[in-house]
């Protein structure tokens, strides 16, 4: 069964409540969202809780969210990603933790994907920072899963229980009418229809209802 992962950390208003819904919680590391004290506050949840510790790098970013294409050298790009995923290990390191997934954020997830140059940039600086342990969360195929390979890191298919997807499988943009899915029974039922297909399935904690979502999701998935 698809373990179920949340990009947190993102937002000071997300409830302890809504990342008791997930097995792996993907923590932004400062390029678009996170800073010292968010990352320590999740960190901390996980460890009390006994979930999974992930990196969630993304462009430098802030202004934008991370949800907008820069114009990035790849060399630039792995500083920016590796500098970020050392953020957050530190701070795991200090609980004896490791961060044990990595996935790219917005824009970059999208890019990076399409891009290989990007894809190795993202997947060598985070496993210099983190490992070679590490597991990248990305899109079934394309160039995240082939730097992965290359590198000799895990990879973990990822689908979306919150967004709309297109026919070839990938996302409908958020620009778009009807790009998320909040009606909670419909996310639960794409959920069940991506389990068998994926690793890993993503809500995000920034969609409308999203406590309701994950709920729903959850119930789907685990029971």
């Amino acid at each position: 069964m698809a373990l179920m992962n949340l990009d947190a950390g993102e937002h000071d208003d997300e409830p302890e409540e809504l990342w008791a819904k997930f097995d792996v919680l993907n923590i932004a590391c400062g390029g678009h969202a996170g800073d010292a004290a968010s990352m320590a506050r999740v960190v901390a949840w996980c460890v009390r809780a006994g979930r999974v510790i992930g990196a969630h790098p993304s462009y430098p970013d802030r202004p934008g969210f991370g949800r907008r294409t820069l114009a990035i050298e790849p060399d630039a790009l792995a500083g920016s990603v590796a500098e970020q995923c050392a953020a957050l290990a530190e701070v795991a390191r200090r609980h004896d933790r490791a961060v044990v997934y990595v996935k790219p954020h917005g824009a970059l997830y999208h890019d990076a994907n399409k891009l290989p140059a990007l894809a190795r940039a993202v997947v060598t600086a985070a496993a210099a920072a983190l490992g070679d342990d590490i597991t990248v969360i990305g899109p079934p195929t394309g160039a995240l899963r082939e730097a992965a390979a290359t590198r000799g890191v895990g990879y973990a298919s990822e689908g979306f229980a919150d967004r709309r997807m297109r026919p070839d499988g990938g996302l409908v943009p958020r620009s778009e009418p009807g790009a998320l899915l909040t009606d909670p029974a419909e996310a639960a039922a794409q959920a069940r229809l991506l389990a068998d297909r994926v690793d890993t399935i993503c809500c995000h904690a920034d969609t409308p209802g999203a406590l309701a979502i994950a709920g729903a999701v959850h119930e789907a998935l685990h029971g």
